[in-house]
């Protein structure tokens, strides 16, 4: 309990900014459907899908408004670089998505580079209580994708 005091609530708008970024594709997805369009089958793992979608919830509200009471400035750090990495990586699957490929490793793409820059994002921060939900969040999203989409 005594980690939990090294938080506050507050805000953060590079958890903000991240968020939005990785939500872009997302956004122009609903909109724009892609060609061969598997991500709209219904999915074989509701319980999974219920539970990840409130594991996201949590992440994005503890990404967004807790703190650490001590947090440094944000900086252009390796973990911030890796960050960026992952995201790159992640538009280049929906890039290749929405070109019609909807193979197994574009699946991946979108699965695991969105989660992985959470992950990096947090720890770059020292936001445990968002790291937490981001790792809950990166399993459900990986059952997700390999029980629906590549078994």
């Amino acid at each position: 309990m005594s980690e939990l005091k090294k938080y506050q609530l507050g805000f953060d708008v590079w958890g903000l900014v991240l968020f939005l970024a990785v939500m872009a594709p997302n956004f122009i997805w609903f909109a724009v459907p892609a060609p061969n369009d598997v991500l709209r089958t219904e999915s074989v793992t509701p319980a999974v899908d219920m539970v990840a979608s409130v594991c996201q919830v949590m992440l994005v509200a503890c990404l967004c408004f807790v703190v650490r009471k001590e947090r440094r400035r944000f900086r252009l750090s390796a973990l911030v670089i890796a960050t960026l990495v992952c995201l790159a990586v992640y538009y280049a699957g929906w890039v290749l998505y929405w070109c019609g490929i909807a193979d197994w490793w574009v699946i991946l793409m979108l699965t695991v580079p969105p989660c992985a820059a959470f992950i990096l994002f947090e720890a770059d921060r020292g936001n445990l209580p968002a790291l937490v939900f981001a790792s809950l969040f990166t399993v459900c999203h990986l059952i997700f994708g390999i029980l629906n989409f590549m078994i």
